[in-house]
């Protein structure tokens, strides 16, 4: 039964899962209710996976959606395959949200990103959860190509990761500052044009660094047999894990793009590195 922030509000209804049924029809549904203010109403939540509905992920993105709003919510429930989203108004401010698993930090920014955009005043958001974790954009892709392209649209964030965060341990921290944009201006990329350089980091948590340069090496050998001049950093990131990674960042003439690829047990650090220069 519906509770009385719903009763008689004409709502968007949203097939949860249409196309490939993830969580991303769910993210973007939220940030556009919260963009639009209307109430929407999300059904067949991510049925055709293997466990299907809410996860502690999915969950954070709504109390995430939720908190810069004031939404009213029935449903957000480990497993639901149905939400009800009544939101707010939002005005910015300071926000704090913790996955509490190792579920990516990045996806629950997609789900407040848009809405803190056209906010009122500044906004700063703080989310721990995991920050290089599989299936999900890096906080590197979020810093160094999602971060850069949004600002030529006239959208400025600020961000920094303080600690990283792994499968299976999370614990990352990403801090992230809105400015309110007054309008957004349309960009149109045909072609990425001249690809002019490529840069990147390969880095280990809790490992000897030595990983990281072989990581590196491995990079750079299959770059330079494709003619690609690459200039690839090592570094050593916090984390309560362990874990390690490469990415590199495709500088075009008209835009970037970003490749990764993530250690595992028992994974050796010259594949991390071949991964990511492969892609």
């Amino acid at each position: 039964m519906r509770g009385k922030h719903f009763e008689g509000e004409a709502m968007i209804e949203i097939d949860g899962s249409y196309g490939e049924g993830g969580g991303q029809i769910l993210r973007t549904a939220l940030a556009l209710s919260c963009l639009t203010g209307k109430p929407t109403r999300i059904f067949a939540i991510r049925t055709g996976r293997k466990k299907p509905g809410l996860r502690p992920q999915h969950l954070s993105a709504v109390r995430a959606a939720a908190g810069i709003s004031g939404a009213a919510v029935e449903g957000a429930a480990p497993g639901a395959t149905e939400l009800l989203f009544a939101p707010g108004s939002v005005g910015g401010g300071d926000f704090c949200f913790d996955i509490g698993t190792a579920g990516a930090a990045t996806l629950v920014l997609q789900a407040v990103l848009p809405p803190l955009l056209f906010a009122g005043r500044p906004s700063t958001v703080v989310v721990s959860g995991g920050t290089h974790v599989p299936f999900s954009p890096s906080y590197d892709y979020l810093a160094g190509v999602f971060g850069p392209m949004l600002a030529r649209l006239g959208g400025r964030i600020g961000l920094s990761c303080s600690r990283c965060g792994f499968y299976p341990r999370g614990g990352g921290r990403i801090r992230c500052t809105v400015e309110p944009a007054a309008a957004l201006t349309p960009l149109r990329v045909e072609k990425p044009g001249r690809l002019l350089r490529v840069r990147g980091l390969s880095a280990v948590g809790q490992l000897p660094l030595s990983i990281a340069e072989r990581q590196r090496l491995s990079a750079l050998a299959i770059l330079e047999a494709a003619e690609l001049a690459a200039e690839i950093d090592c570094a050593e990131v916090q984390t309560p894990g362990k874990g390690t990674f490469v990415f590199l960042r495709g500088e075009s003439e008209h835009a970037l793009a970003g490749f990764a690829a993530l250690g595992a047990l028992g994974k050796r650090a010259e594949t991390v590195g071949a991964e990511a220069a492969r892609e």
